[in-house]
């Protein structure tokens, strides 16, 4: 069985979607079969890795309402983790999906034949802690939250953990939480620091190592489909983000 990841927090411009792409690539250097799930109506993560969304005719979307199989939708790669894309229509998901019996396992449902496939699933979340994000974390096997080290960033947690204890207490309670990533960190900063021990000591959560630097690398990758792994591949970014792989691997 893969490991699946959930990456979530709800506030947004913290880096999830490219720790869920540069993490995903990295795996993928290390021999690993990886698969992306992008759960983010804005589909940030279908447009990063190269594909615009607005070309798509089925997304997962349809695969979570519309009776379409996951490999139908599937996106394949030679060279790069598989991804299930998002287009706009996920948007009116959630409403969808609460029409549901079972609302919160859909996506679980929807993964299990494509399972045996990968070693690693990575599920974008949205920005939000609604059904699409209940869906990704019911899925999972662990939760990794990407955390910009700032105070406002820093007071959604608590609200992000309630929700992960919702769900292992009613839908998934295996689901693991690995801990926070710093991302957009700037270790120069006496505040910066300040917030990273405050989430420890507050959350007693851990906080996974090594942080991911601030960088307009990872800004400019996007732009041509790939992730600062293969634009800049020896940056402090590319470093951190391979150093992360290896982590969770061993």
């Amino acid at each position: 069985m893969p490991r699946t990841l959930a990456v979530a927090n709800q506030k947004g411009g913290v880096a999830k979607t490219t720790t869920v792409a540069t993490l995903g690539a990295a795996l993928a250097e290390r021999g690993q079969r990886v698969l992306l799930v992008d759960l983010d109506p804005q589909a940030c993560l279908t447009f990063s890795v190269g594909i615009d969304p607005e070309d798509l005719d089925k997304s997962v979307h349809h695969v979570l309402l519309g009776g379409v199989r996951a490999r139908d939708v599937l996106i394949e790669f030679e060279d790069a983790p598989d991804l299930l894309p998002a287009t706009i229509t996920l948007a009116t998901a959630e409403v969808q999906l609460a029409r549901e019996s079972e609302p919160e396992q859909v996506l679980r449902t929807a993964l299990r034949p494509l399972r045996a496939s990968y070693d690693w699933i990575v599920v974008d979340c949205p920005p939000t802690l609604g059904l699409l994000t209940v869906n990704g974390l019911s899925a999972a096997s662990d939760v990794l939250i990407p955390l910009q080290c700032e105070t406002l960033a820093h007071r959604g947690v608590g609200q992000l953990l309630d929700t992960v204890y919702d769900v292992q207490r009613l839908t998934n309670p295996e689901l693991r939480v690995l801990g926070v990533l710093p991302t957009l960190y700037d270790g120069r900063t006496t505040h910066a620091r300040a917030v990273l021990e405050g989430i420890a000591d507050t959350y007693s959560l851990e906080v996974l190592q090594p942080a991911i630097p601030k960088s307009i690398r990872f800004a400019e990758a996007p732009a041509i489909g790939e992730t600062v792994l293969s634009t800049a591949p020896a940056s402090p970014g590319a470093k951190a983000y391979r150093a992360l792989a290896d982590a969770l691997l061993h």
